[in-house]
């Protein structure tokens, strides 16, 4: 089975920080959670893949400046993301101070300006990683093995 999740538990920690909408306690209670789920995780023969997928500033203002001219990406915009902009230094530090804390499962931290680069390097993560596994079709049982055919 493979699942997918995007960020959620990193992001508990990421605007909280540079926003100062709680407590440093708190704030390092969650990378102590995080921690532990991963642990669990990884306690329970899960396999985790963590990537970072790093546009960079010039890229992200590209992108901010799209969603507000082409109509396909208005349902993107959002005007407060100019004001999160502002503090772009504050969120790669927070970032790093993640990665740091959060790191025992690796992170992939993947160029992601160019997406066709950035598919292909998560792709190749994670075929090397299902290669690990040294995965094997089950075998196939044969009419030998059915006993209903016995008389």
């Amino acid at each position: 089975m493979i699942q997918i999740f995007n960020r959620s538990h990193y992001e508990d920690i990421l605007v909280p920080t540079v926003e100062e909408l709680l407590p440093q306690e708190v704030i390092d209670k969650r990378y102590e959670h995080i921690n532990n789920f991963e642990k669990l995780l990884t306690d329970h023969d899960t396999i985790v893949l963590k990537f970072y997928l790093h546009i960079s500033s010039k890229e992200q203002k590209k992108r901010l400046k799209e969603r507000m001219e082409d109509p396909h990406k208005y349902w993107k915009h959002n005007d407060d993301d100019w004001d999160s902009r502002k503090k772009w230094d504050d969120y790669m530090d927070v970032y790093d101070s993640i990665f740091a804390r959060c790191n025992e499962i690796p992170w992939h931290i993947i160029p992601s300006d160019d997406n066709r680069y950035k598919v292909n390097q998560i792709a190749k993560v994670i075929v090397e990683t299902f290669e690990g596994l040294d995965l094997k079709w089950p075998d196939l049982e044969t009419d030998d093995d059915d006993d209903d055919d016995k008389a």
